[in-house]
């Protein structure tokens, strides 16, 4: 007769192990296309060449080339969602109040006056281009405020669809790409000093690696001053996600359901910023953080690529890219009519 205990159910963990494991094919795609994407970068020797956009393109060619297997979809997924919300936080380990405060109240304004105009003259000029709702919030918060770190971040309430992420990222890295390029050649004929030059660019330029990459070509107080500038940006990548969230679920009652979709983990970013301005953490520390936040995102690009289809892609046409520019041009007009103004 058989024992009692040779018909008990497994053990309750099995389905937790079963379900981790279900994620690895998926999480460790994505991971070993973030780490050819950085391969890739120091092997190009472009700084400024961000490995999320090279992520991207990696998972976007994949999926449209290869027929991937059906046990990477769990890992994909997760990785899009929670490892990407896992990046976001950790980028609050990149800048402090007091980095902030060091710009003084007249360069803070600038700063936060170009990324609201930005992003609202960028969103409601949307549909005069053509161009949807969710996309043009996406290209108006990559734009105003810190490339494709914003639009994934902003996408959490945005709820457009990967082509609309994948078009957007594209869309603010060409340009910001152009504008390393463009604003060192503006800085004479502008008459930009050291830390005008600065201000302009970390107010302006889309990416962080981009900013560097131009104010750095000016002088090494200009790229002092814009790393700092941008990091004011980043920041305020916070607000402008909390605020997007208010605004969508006014007129929505305040059921679980409306508050369930406030992006929580961007308190998280916040109290990172605190606990970085408290406490003062190696300098290798910060750097590791970084990196490992870069690589986190890159991961969530390589999924976002993953599941994007290229036909979907070339749907949305040339209007969005023109939106992109017309964008690209305020901010650049506007953040130096602000510089001007306060007297820089």
């Amino acid at each position: 007769m058989a024992h009692p205990s040779d018909t008990q159910p497994a053990p309750a963990a099995t389905p937790f192990f079963a379900g981790v494991l279900s994620l690895l094919p998926g999480v460790v795609l994505t991971a070993a296309i973030a780490a050819m994407a950085l391969m890739l970068r120091n092997i190009i020797g472009v700084a400024a060449m961000s490995p999320m956009i090279l992520s991207l393109v990696i998972g976007l060619v994949l999926h449209n080339v290869i027929a991937l297997p059906s046990q990477t979809s769990p890992g994909v997924t997760f990785s899009l969602k929670q490892i990407l919300r896992l990046g976001i936080i950790l980028l609050g380990l990149q800048v402090t109040v007091f980095e902030i405060l060091q710009l003084g109240g007249a360069a803070f304004a600038v700063t936060a006056l170009t990324l609201a105009a930005t992003f609202l003259v960028i969103r409601y000029a949307g549909p005069l281009f053509g161009v949807d709702r969710p996309l043009s919030e996406l290209i108006a918060a990559g734009t105003a405020v810190c490339g494709a770190s914003a639009v994934i971040a902003a996408n959490t309430v945005s709820k457009g669809s990967d082509e609309d992420v994948a078009y957007a990222v594209a869309c603010v890295s060409i340009l910001g790409s152009a504008a390393m390029l463009i604003y060192p050649l503006l800085a004479q004929p502008l008459g930009l000093d050291a830390l005008s030059f600065g201000l302009w660019t970390g107010a302006t330029i889309h990416e962080v690696a981009q900013v560097a990459g131009a104010a750095f070509q000016h002088s090494e107080a200009a790229g002092q001053f814009g790393t700092v500038s941008k990091l004011t940006r980043v920041l305020m990548l916070a607000p402008l996600i909390l605020s997007m969230a208010a605004i969508r679920n006014i007129g929505r009652g305040t059921d679980s359901r409306v508050r369930s979709q406030m992006p929580w983990f961007v308190l998280g970013f916040i109290l990172l910023v605190i606990f970085n301005s408290v406490v003062d953490l190696p300098r290798s520390l910060n750097e590791n953080a970084a990196s490992v936040t870069a690589f986190l995102l890159s991961m969530a690009l390589a999924a976002m690529g993953l599941q994007i289809d290229i036909s979907k892609l070339r749907a949305k046409g040339l209007r969005p890219l023109m939106l992109g520019i017309f964008g690209w041009l305020f901010i650049a007009v506007f953040g130096l009519a602000m510089l001007k103004l306060c007297g820089f």
